[in-house]
């Protein structure tokens, strides 16, 4: 694949905390337009901290990224601020479901209109867009955030995100902690925005089968290194691969399979 068809690269990146303690180590990786990538890996392998530096989010916790370049849409992300990549339309939604918690669903959802100077005509239509898609948060508008369940949290801080028009929506662990028919529910509606409204979509996850039921293709961390990309359907079929990497029973052998490094 070629630079020119990817939206996203992250090119052999290294990033360190507090000058001392290295997360990643080698990370590489590509996404394309209009593509789901699913980012996977025990916890620790260094998901959160990959998310964090494509959102240049990383110098916020003492972190910087001391090696490699990544590049979303030609931007050099190191170069720009966290706010102006919103504006050009990455946007993150971070790992534990942050909303804020006296606003009601619909304040929360409004917010994330407000980076982009919206109308309201315009803030008035993306809401009825995400109603459509999340159903219930129509039905929970008038709730305050913090009193709706775990579910409707993490709908609400999606809708948030969507509110801002992204082009590239980054999920950090959008399975955590939610009962199995709910997780299903919001993967199923971010595959249908990435069929329907063309999103790409970069998410990652512990939940392995999860993920590659919905994603394109998917890169496996480990110890902060991309240490294999492929299909998604490829890698859901590989019992080798499950094994060693995705957490799905014991490998039957000394021997790591052989695989494309990312």
């Amino acid at each position: 694949m070629s630079e020119s068809e990817s939206l996203l690269t992250i090119a052999t990146v290294e990033a360190v905390y507090n000058h001392a303690i290295v997360a990643l180590h080698d990370v590489s990786l590509t996404l394309r337009s209009r593509e789901v990538l699913a980012l996977l890996g025990a916890n620790g392998a260094g998901k959160t901290t990959t998310l964090k530096a494509i959102s240049n989010l990383l110098p916020a916790e003492r972190g910087a990224v001391t090696k490699g370049e990544i590049r979303f849409d030609g931007i050099d992300v190191q170069r720009a601020k966290p706010s102006d990549l919103v504006r050009q339309g990455l946007v993150q939604v971070l790992e534990g479901r942050h909303c804020f918690p006296s606003l009601t669903v619909e304040e929360n959802l409004i917010a994330g209109a407000l980076g982009r100077s919206s109308s309201r005509r315009e803030t008035a239509a993306d809401l009825e867009k995400i109603y459509g898609y999340f159903p219930r948060l129509k039905e929970k508008r008038k709730a305050k955030s913090g009193l709706t369940s775990g579910g409707e949290q993490q709908m609400t801080a999606i809708g948030r995100a969507l509110m801002s028009r992204p082009r590239l929506l980054v999920l950090d662990e959008p399975s955590m902690g939610l009962a199995p028919l709910v997780v299903q529910s919001i993967f199923k509606t971010l595959k249908a925005l990435n069929r329907q409204e063309g999103l790409s979509i970069l998410l990652a996850e512990q939940n392995s089968a999860i993920a590659l039921q919905y994603a394109d293709r998917a890169v496996v961390l480990e110890h902060g290194i991309s240490v294999l990309e492929g299909d998604a359907r490829a890698l859901r079929s590989r019992d080798d691969i499950r094994a060693f990497y995705l957490g799905a029973g014991e490998a039957k052998t000394q021997d790591a399979p052989a695989f494309a490094a990312a």
